[in-house]
């Protein structure tokens, strides 16, 4: 019974390393079992965002009004005394900035950047602390007057229940990014009903690839988290707009201009975030107490503008639809960016999604007091998707998420021109966007470009080497080692074949001394001594697959057989597996022209 176990373990082991990394292992079984998980992440993402708007809502009483409440309101309509709107900001930054010392430095930050951290570099884990202190310190700074949204604690939240829940089963690591990846856009779809710009998330910037392995789980996560929503949060769309837009080339004109402005304005406030941020590391102080700092600024511009406090979503619709005009938009605008951009460096916990919605449609209500057309409410919903699309980098994601938080499509084709136009200045003029700059300073320097990787679609066999040196399985070592193995070697390594082609193994200097120590005489055949299964390549496998084959298995190279028989092809090395970066080169270096001019006959002599 043993040695039937063992032999069907050598069997499987055999079938999965003659498949390593053939796309999707185990495809099938992956998304089903990982959607399965998802479904529950999802559920569990929209209870998290309920729980979390309940408990901004709860701080938000206590701090502004002493009262025991859990309704969702803004600190603004409160009407607190001038002293509690300075003071209760500073004491919610005391708090935070003893959390994020003596609880975990985790908790610091708005979210997005530290499950970029955790794909990237921590084999997608996420500890319990994250889970419970994240969802606590950032009810306590959005509550006490804090200008963030709520998405960003959220999508942290949600994605460290993912990653934990992935840690309980027996997944791999790419199967815990998934679910890590789900919770999080799982999170922006139960906070702002948009699941299909909350799975472009995932696509554009969590990810890291589309495959379905991936894309599915995360879909499935989102919908059932929006689902959820009108029964735990509300119904969507978060800021309905019933305007239908009827747009002619001059105003889709205007809205490239609008793109343009949005990427300046984009440019402007991340380096703001990151000019105070360098600020508070040259001050004589611990980090703890940032925080703190940064709360009295958001004190100081409550009193100013008491709108600025808080999430903002009732200020973002009121900016959306008009009812905030003239100089109260200017006085937002520049309050709204400062305070963010002071808190936010401060290390203290919250969102940037709904900052950066509020920030575009006031630049876009602006827009709307000096731009011609008859309609002044298309710009305020232009600039909040541009300005979504220029600091986060997230060009279509951003199209969507409009569309969705509006429900109207009648500006998808000016949302498309500004989109774009604000992410191709904020590419111009940024080198890096306020996420990957984020995690570039911690010394993770990443660069998330969306591009065919040559390795991955060539076949070996376009770059194996055909013409190759056998020996016979009858020979013996010392034969072996005398006549292929001596000063004139021509080759590293030699396959086994028999006489009909197929292939046995393969021989290089190392198992020759290894053998020969064994025994001097050197009177072994060959096929005595060669290992039952070699590892192989197949020529329609991508030099990919090998190339991570290779890399596993710790092999200089590897042969090429037939599926079935193995007849040996052929042989690829490390360096042939590096081919196909030629053409890239080719692609991206140099320059030639198509249409070249014909050269003209030399005249001849007369």
């Amino acid at each position: 019974m043993n040695a039937l176990a063992r032999l069907a373990m050598r069997i499987y082991e055999k079938w999965k390393r003659d498949t390593l990394y053939e796309g999707d292992f185990r495809p099938s079984i992956s998304i089903v079992k990982v959607s399965f998980i998802a479904l529950f992440i999802g559920g569990a993402a929209a209870l998290i965002a309920w729980i979390l708007y309940r408990l901004i809502g709860l701080v938000t009483h206590v701090a502004f009004a002493g009262q025991w409440n859990f309704d969702f309101v803004q600190p603004g309509t409160l009407h607190a005394p001038w002293w509690v709107i300075i003071l209760a900001p500073v004491v919610g930054g005391l708090i935070i900035g003893f959390m994020a010392r003596y609880g975990t430095e985790r908790i610091r930050g708005h979210g997005i950047p530290e499950a970029l951290e955790a794909i990237l570099f921590r084999r997608s884990k996420m500890t319990i602390k994250v889970a419970i202190l994240k969802p606590i310190s950032s009810a306590i700074a959005i509550g006490t007057g804090g200008p963030f949204g709520a998405e960003g604690p959220i999508i942290m939240t949600a994605g460290a229940v993912g990653s934990l829940v992935a840690q309980v089963f027996s997944l791999t690591s790419i199967e815990r990014r998934t679910l890590l990846v789900a919770g999080a856009c799982a999170g922006m779809a139960a906070t702002f009903a948009t699941p299909i710009a909350a799975t472009l998330v995932g696509v554009e910037m969590l990810l890291f690839e589309m495959r379905p392995r991936s894309t599915i789980p995360v879909a499935i996560a989102c919908f059932l988290a929006s689902g959820l929503r009108p029964f735990l949060i509300g119904p969507g769309p978060l800021f309905p707009i019933s305007t239908q837009f009827h747009l002619d080339p001059a105003e889709l004109g205007m809205a490239a201009v609008s793109g343009v402005l949005a990427g300046l304005l984009a440019t402007g406030v991340t380096f703001l975030v990151y000019k105070v941020e360098d600020g508070y590391r040259s001050l004589p102080i611990h980090w703890m107490w940032w925080p703190a700092i940064g709360a009295f600024v958001v004190g100081i511009g409550g009193l100013i503008d008491p709108r600025t406090l808080g999430v903002g979503y009732d200020v973002i619709y009121a900016l959306l639809t008009g009812k905030l005009v003239g100089i109260a938009v200017v006085t937002f605008l520049i309050v709204k960016a400062l305070i963010w951009a002071v808190y936010l460096s401060s290390g203290t916990s919250g969102g940037t999604l709904a900052p950066l919605l509020a920030l575009g449609a006031g630049l876009g209500a602006l827009e709307a007091m000096v731009f011609p057309g008859p309609y002044p409410l298309l710009w305020p919903l232009l600039g909040m998707g541009a300005m979504l699309a220029a600091v986060m980098r997230m060009p279509f994601t951003s199209i969507f998420f409009a569309l969705e938080l509006t429900g109207d499509s009648s500006m998808l084709p000016a949302l498309l021109i500004t989109c774009i136009m604000a992410y191709a200045t904020s590419v111009f003029l940024m080198k890096r966007s306020i996420l990957t700059e984020k995690i570039a300073r911690r010394g993770l320097d990443i660069f998330r470009p969306y591009q065919v990787d040559r390795l991955e679609y060539m076949p070996v066999k376009d770059v194996m080497t055909s013409d190759i040196v056998t020996v016979p399985p009858g020979m013996s070592v010392r034969e072996l080692a005398d006549g292929y193995f001596g000063d004139d070697q021509k080759f590293r390594a030699y396959p086994v074949v028999d006489d009909g082609g197929l292939l046995l193994g393969v021989v290089d200097r190392s198992h020759v001394r290894e053998w020969l120590e064994a025994d001097p005489s050197g009177a072994a055949r060959l096929s005595q001594l060669l290992p039952s299964s070699p590892v192989v390549a197949y020529p329609e496998e991508s030099c990919k697959n090998v190339a991570i084959r290779a890399a596993v298995e710790k092999l200089q190279r590897i042969p090429v057989v037939t599926r079935g028989n193995h007849k040996l092809l052929g042989m690829v090395t490390r360096y042939d597996l590096l081919k196909p970066y030629t053409h890239t080169y080719d692609e991206e270096i140099l320059h030639e022209r198509v249409f070249a001019r014909p050269k003209r006959a030399p005249k001849p002599e007369e």
